[in-house]
């Protein structure tokens, strides 16, 4: 397939990327998104879209999900497409026109700005073989709405960030919660160890360090299990417990793919950018998590005004006539604004 050529095509559906596809349309420029996750919002919706943020300029703290509804919300103003779960896999040049290649056919425009936070990521699998059928049948791996688990049995297992905050947050929503750990060292912070270890001493929650699993077991003859096997792996012995769902919280893989040869300067994985955004390869740009330069800042409320620099340059590459700085929206009659 081969889609309507935009202006603008933004490689990531992550904060900076949503903020670059409104600004494009307040731009008066067309414009879509490619993103390799199903669901837009980035690291925000696949690792902690429960969590809180604090240092979004204008919000004294906002949900990670409700920060990424604002932001496709603000983005739809404009109409342009969003184009989920599909990988780029390659670009080509024709006459002035860039192919992005995605699984799902072509995507032409006339510049590129590249907002692919850590890039392509994958949650990690379980690695024994007898996870592998029940993906999509009791276990998942990315969490979109706990309420989906209310009144089940989950089991998480690992020991970073991910797995204590999704069964701190989870006790009380679940029936119960057991979170399962190969030792008895957390990458988590503190708090929310001490937090998850007040449940498990009330009775609400239970905790496996040492242990993996071993197997999973289905007594109901149904299509979906009802116990797992944990095996201690200093002991050697195992324990069956009363599972519905398993949430494996192992980290993830990450790959920028192809970006690697599209002639950009890269350091430790990172596009390196000058303060225009450029990448160094003419009609692309880049913004927030993706780029490095000096003095540089991982933090959202960066990435916001590195994707409207990104925007704004490739705006005036693109439409020479059309000035740099835009001016501000607040005068603007694109909003039905008026000049004081």
């Amino acid at each position: 397939m081969i889609h309507e050529q935009k202006d603008i095509t933004i490689i990531g559906a992550g904060p900076a990327g949503l903020f670059a596809l409104f600004y494009a349309g307040m731009r008066q420029t067309s414009a879509q998104i490619v993103d390799a996750l199903p669901e837009a919002g980035g690291q925000l919706t696949a690792l902690y879209p429960e969590k809180y943020i604090f240092d979004v300029a204008g919000h004294p703290e906002v949900l990670a999900k409700d920060l990424v509804r604002s932001l496709r919300e603000q983005a739809a103003r404009f109409k342009e497409p969003i184009h989920l779960g599909q990988n780029v896999t390659g670009l080509e040049e024709r006459d002035g026109i860039i192919e992005l290649q995605t699984g799902n056919g072509e995507l032409p425009t006339r510049a590129l700005v590249i907002a692919a936070g850590i890039g392509a990521f994958t949650p990690r699998r379980l690695p024994q073989p007898c996870a592998e059928p029940w993906y999509g049948k009791g276990i998942h791996d990315v969490v979109m709405d706990p309420r989906q688990f209310a009144g089940q049995r989950v089991v998480i297992i690992g020991g970073g960030d991910s797995a204590f905050d999704w069964a701190t947050q989870l006790v009380g929503v679940a029936a119960h919660v057991s979170l399962v750990h190969r030792s008895d060292r957390f990458k988590a912070h503190g708090a929310t160890v001490a937090q998850f270890d007040a449940d498990v001493d009330a009775g609400r929650a239970s905790r496996y360090t040492f242990h993996e699993i071993g197997d999973v077991v289905c007594k109901n003859g149904d299509d979906r299990f009802s116990h797992i096997v944990l095996r201690d792996v200093k002991a050697r012995t195992t324990t069956e417990i009363e599972a519905d769902v398993v949430l494996p919280m192992l980290g993830f893989v990450s790959d920028i793919g192809p970006l690697v040869n599209w002639g950009m300067t890269f350091h430790k994985h990172e596009i390196v950018v000058n303060q225009l955004m450029e990448t160094g390869r003419t009609g692309i740009w880049a913004a927030g998590d993706v780029t490095t330069y000096p003095g540089k800042l991982k933090l959202i409320a960066c990435g916001f005004g590195e994707a409207a620099t990104a925007v704004n340059q490739a705006v005036h590459w693109i439409y020479p006539e059309k000035k740099v700085a835009p001016g501000h929206s607040s005068n603007m009659g694109l909003f039905g604004q008026k000049d004081d």
